[in-house]
């Protein structure tokens, strides 16, 4: 649904095909994106990160308060939707178009 969703927007797909890869392609990504995804892995591992100040300083860097907050939550939403669909045993497979 996302990779569709940003496919239509304009997104490169070798950029989506790299998204896992962030960390390895800088030119790929700007820094507000790398900084994104930086404190999204930050967040979402939580309880092995503690969300380390240096994250957050780099997200803060990039982000003002109320973008860096808007981030957060959607982070934290997309996790709870994540743990719903794994507890309902809802997969990609067999969601509606």
């Amino acid at each position: 649904m996302h990779s569709s969703d940003a496919l239509k927007a304009g997104v490169p797909v070798a950029k989506l095909m790299l998204v896992s890869a962030w960390r390895e392609t800088e030119e790929l990504f700007t820094e507000k994106e790398r900084a994104a995804l930086c404190w999204t892995e930050a967040v979402t591992r939580i309880d092995r990160t503690r969300a380390p100040d240096s994250d957050y300083r780099a997200a803060a860097l990039q982000f003002d308060q109320q973008e860096l907050a808007d981030l957060t939550l959607a982070i934290g939403l997309i996790g709870v939707y994540n743990r719903i669909a794994i507890s309902f045993r809802r997969s990609p497979d067999n969601a509606a178009p």
